[in-house]
């Protein structure tokens, strides 16, 4: 059967943003998704896919373009398919996000809010993340502005490439030269790692045949510029290995941490592998306040550190500790924010379904002399349960910081019948959240919402709910 011609739709100005990071207009009252534009623009759109009551679509030529449009920074956008929100001021984006924590919590939660606080924005707007994550291809994807630049398909040279993943395609990775979301120097010692192994006849990893040397490279950086990086190798080739790894350790004294894994399985995850120690220590210390996290190769750490500060500084206030309090920190990671509130109650007792994530924890506390939590591993629906309730005591407070899927509804009736007195409840997708919101309506209500952007340039926001029990 012969697919139906789209439509093209001219002169349509975009009138929001929506889910993903895309833009959205109206066409004969139906919503059409577009990425790549802002509120203002004046598009003509062709229609790429049409639903009953919506469409998806593209933008084919910019009539006008929106007042409220910023030029992008970085080289990539457009292709790399990350930091969609660059070409919105910083002072829009933080619009937007609290429009987005409004209407989330109000059109799926649909309980009654308190006025919701304005959003914290973060304090640097780029070089921001302490953690990044590139992929080795033995031939780079290949681009609209490698085409014409080139002249012509046939004239672009197939190359290596080192970058991120294109969206949605597992197998093709864009060569990235510079990468603003973080201290320049990652660009400076993947730049040099790329140049290293093209001149030294290493091989790139092939993501179909799973073949190939260099596989992933991975960044970490501390407040005091101290970095890791973990290389992944497809292959187990000590003589090459050594050799990039030992260049590396004589070119950039900065690497407190350089380690390495042996990844030849089908996936890219290593959390399941043994990370190697090849020079320093397999850490680094990150400092808030007076406290010191030890952060290693698997260890889980908000990528934005300062707005991190500012995230848990938040969750302490309206968690209203008091020195009798026993807490509950669900989801707990590497103990960051455990550790943080442990010398405002009586005991924190942590719970996180990373093993590896719970020694961190346990480590946190021993280095900052901090000697009333108590950390267990395992998947939280199956460790909080009343059996746990009535040996270690039900928890004055609750803190939560679940992961972008919200909380498991066995989890949510477990701390139910807890009942806390308080709850915070700290969340990365809001539209989650606010289902969890709702679960909880029947005992809490909401008494403070305060949303955090730790991630500018993109469409994600951060959000504090604090809950009160109702009688």
């Amino acid at each position: 059967m012969k697919k139906k011609n789209l439509p093209l739709f001219e002169n349509i100005t975009i009138t929001d943003v929506a889910a993903e990071g895309k833009a959205l207009a109206r066409v004969n009252d139906i919503v059409v998704f577009v990425p790549w534009c802002v509120p203002g623009d004046v598009v003509d759109i062709q229609i790429t896919k049409k639903k009953h009551s919506f469409m998806e679509g593209r933008v084919v030529r910019f009539v006008k373009l929106s007042e409220k449009r910023s030029n992008p920074v970085c080289p990539h956008y457009g292709t790399c398919g990350g930091c969609k929100w660059q070409i919105l001021p910083y002072d829009e984006q933080l619009k937007y996000k609290q429009q987005q924590i409004t209407d989330q919590l109000t059109r799926i939660g649909k309980v009654q809010l308190p006025d919701i606080g304005p959003i914290l924005g973060s304090v640097e707007q780029y070089e921001y993340r302490n953690k990044l994550e590139f992929t080795f291809a033995d031939r780079r994807w290949i681009s609209w502005d490698d085409i014409n630049q080139a002249g012509g398909l046939d004239q672009v040279e197939k190359l290596p490439g080192l970058g991120f993943h294109i969206p949605d395609s597992f197998d093709k990775v864009l060569h990235i030269n510079q990468c603003r979301l973080m201290n320049d120097a990652n660009n400076t010692i993947r730049n040099h790692i790329y140049a290293f192994a093209m001149k030294n006849g290493m091989s790139f990893y092939n993501q179909r045949t799973n073949e190939g040397l260099l596989r992933n490279l991975i960044f970490r950086r501390t407040e005091k510029n101290e970095w890791m990086v973990i290389v992944v190798f497809g292959e187990d080739n000590k003589v090459q290995r050594d050799l990039m790894l030992g260049n590396l350790k004589q070119t950039f004294p900065e690497i407190v941490s350089l380690m390495y894994v042996v990844n030849q399985k089908l996936n890219d995850t290593i959390s399941d592998l043994d990370i190697k120690l090849y020079s320093g220590q397999d850490y680094i210390i990150e400092q808030m306040e007076d406290l010191s996290f030890r952060v290693g190769p698997k260890s889980f750490y908000q990528t934005n550190t300062r707005q991190a500060y500012r995230l848990y500084s938040v969750v302490r206030r309206l968690a209203e500790l008091k020195e009798t309090d026993l807490v509950y920190d669900l989801y707990t990671g590497t103990g960051t924010i455990a550790n943080f509130v442990a010398r405002q109650c009586r005991k924190v007792i942590g719970i996180e379904y990373v093993a590896d994530a719970i020694e961190d924890a346990k480590v946190n506390s021993e280095i900052n002399k901090i000697d009333n939590t108590l950390f267990f591993a395992g998947d939280m629906k199956d460790v909080l349960n009343d059996e746990f309730l009535n040996r270690y005591g039900k928890p004055d407070v609750i803190i939560t910081d679940p992961p972008r899927a919200g909380m498991h509804e066995d989890v949510v009736s477990t701390i139910l019948r807890a009942q806390p007195k308080r709850i915070v409840y700290v969340s990365c997708n809001p539209a989650t959240q606010a289902r969890d919101l709702a679960l909880l309506d029947e005992k809490y209500k909401v008494v403070a919402v305060q949303p955090v952007d730790m991630f500018p340039q993109t469409q994600h926001v951060e959000n504090v709910v604090k809950l009160g029990m109702r009688f």
